[in-house]
């Protein structure tokens, strides 16, 4: 259902949320994960809440753009939404996205999301849940879970103190997401995103832009997507305390 694309081609949205290689590489890595996993193409899709700090989940933008869905963005946060539609608005004049429009909701309060009234598809949310305080963060599972036939909720993994710690973000460890969604049996939860260089990594921006048409860059980009699938094979134990992200995906049955 969804194109297989490049970490390199990923870059390109990264660039236009100001973001580099590390958003690239875990816009691949949530892509392989929901590409195993979507059953049926969507037709209106749902970005429940934007990232509190790194990009703008444009990587879910285009999940909607490439399956031509409906495409729904809610925040809380004007600025958040804002800095939306410009990281959209720059990666159209790059030739990206072109063939989407979003609608853009601001929403009083979103553990209760009120103002979203239909069912969608496909929700999806990451970085979000972690910024929410503990009861607005299980209304707001409770919310999506109602709105959404399949529901993919992804966070900082807390079980990596070098990334919450760097990133200056909270975290959830996976036993406390999966713990979220009950009663609804979870298909697939577990920890994503261990690129295989030391978080905190900072480019300037003659740097990243040079990295999205150098020769050696491409090669290395190729490679960092050879090692994303191999993820998987890595110990258990490794990957929880590595792994950027922890995820959890549900669907009704």
């Amino acid at each position: 259902m969804l194109n297989s694309l490049s970490i390199k081609s990923l870059y390109a949205l990264a660039l236009a949320e100001g973001e580099g290689v590390g958003t690239a590489y875990e816009y691949f890595a949530k892509r392989l994960v929901l590409r195993n996993w979507l059953r049926q193409r969507p037709l209106h899709v749902l970005i429940a809440g934007l990232p509190q700090k790194y990009g703008s989940s444009l990587d879910f933008v285009q999940l909607a753009a490439e399956t031509g869905a409906a495409l729904t963005i809610v925040d809380e946060r004007q600025e958040a939404l804002d800095k939306a539609r410009a990281s959209l608005e720059s990666a159209q004049q790059a030739g990206w996205l072109t063939a989407v429009s979003p609608t853009f909701v601001l929403s009083a309060d979103l553990g209760s999301l009120a103002e979203l009234e239909p069912h969608y598809d496909l929700v999806l949310s990451s970085e979000v849940l972690q910024r929410l305080d503990d009861s607005t963060r299980q209304t707001y599972v409770e919310r999506v879970l109602d709105v959404g036939t399949a529901v993919a909720l992804f966070c900082p993994n807390k079980a990596n103190d070098a990334h919450v710690g760097i990133s200056g973000l909270d975290g959830l460890h996976l036993q406390a997401l999966r713990a979220l969604v009950p009663p609804r049996p979870i298909d697939r939860s577990g920890y994503i995103d261990m690129p295989p260089f030391p978080p905190g990594i900072t480019r300037s921006e003659t740097q990243r832009e040079q990295a999205s048409s150098g020769t050696l860059e491409g090669i290395a980009m190729w490679g960092l997507g050879i090692y994303a699938r191999l993820e998987n094979w890595v110990p258990a134990a490794l990957r929880r305390r590595q792994s950027h992200i922890v995820y959890s995906l549900v669907s009704r049955r």
